[in-house]
């Protein structure tokens, strides 16, 4: 998976942030598995901002967006703030937590460490909707397009959220998942195309077969859910509240 990606060099890339970063991680085509040739490179982490922008009258500037061309390849910077960052996770969103505990890691810190230790914490049986409705989004984009990355992103998502519920452990990387949930055996092949071209076409695929597959899939989702032994509410509302306060103020 870091095969094509030089997590020093990225680390030497990244612009200053206000407040600096507690930490920065690859997300993306490249945690997922499926990075393309011409992909780009999605950075995403949290900054922290000093207790004096919270205080006056302007709104803080709670997410950062950086975007710039390294080497011909364009890269991406998001972070959002600390605080905000928490609220993200403490909202079931799968996303954050994907990108805290990407094991592409950039910049790092106590906090980051911490945040993944807590990360536990914040899980519930209801990441299912998250990534339920993702995979909708995304099938609905590949009907509309063709192209082969909504359609990976729609198989990556379901089985990302079935490996969750069954497991409690947030697994974003495809071809791993694909080891350890069952799917069809023919995504390996569609990796493969992508990495020819980010927004290739899905040639020669079969798509009602992929929709029984789609439906199968959601299914198993639904009973994975079911099943789980993941709460229906995060228990880690006060020690992230404590973290959120003690960092700030260090």
């Amino acid at each position: 998976m870091t095969e094509s990606l030089d997590l020093a060099d990225l680390r030497s890339a990244l612009p200053a942030q206000n407040g600096g970063l507690l930490f920065a991680t690859v997300s993306g085509a490249h945690l997922y598995g499926f990075p393309s040739r011409d992909s780009d490179v999605d950075l995403r982490g949290v900054h922290l901002l000093p207790i004096a922008a919270l205080l006056g009258l302007r709104e803080p500037e709670e997410t950062v967006t950086r975007m710039w061309e390294r080497d011909g390849v364009e890269m991406d910077l998001v972070t959002h703030d600390l605080r905000k960052f928490v609220r993200l996770m403490l909202r079931r969103n799968g996303y954050v937590l994907e990108q805290l505990l990407s094991p592409l890691v950039v910049e790092t810190s106590e906090a980051h460490a911490e945040l993944v230790s807590l990360a536990p914490e914040v899980l519930t049986s209801h990441h299912a909707h998250h990534y339920r409705g993702f995979a909708g989004t995304q099938w609905r984009l590949y009907e509309k397009t063709g192209e082969l990355k909504p359609l990976l992103y729609t198989f990556r998502a379901l089985l990302t959220g079935i490996h969750l519920m069954r497991t409690g452990e947030v697994q974003a990387h495809l071809p791993t998942l694909l080891a350890q949930v069952p799917a069809p055996s023919r995504l390996r092949d569609l990796i493969a195309a992508k990495a020819e071209a980010e927004h290739g076409f899905a040639d020669g695929v079969d798509k009602e077969r992929m929709r029984a597959d789609v439906e199968a899939l959601h299914g198993a989702l639904e009973e994975a859910q079911a099943a789980t032994e993941l709460p229906d509410e995060p228990s880690g509302f006060n020690a992230l509240d404590e973290l959120v306060t003690r960092t700030r103020m260090r």
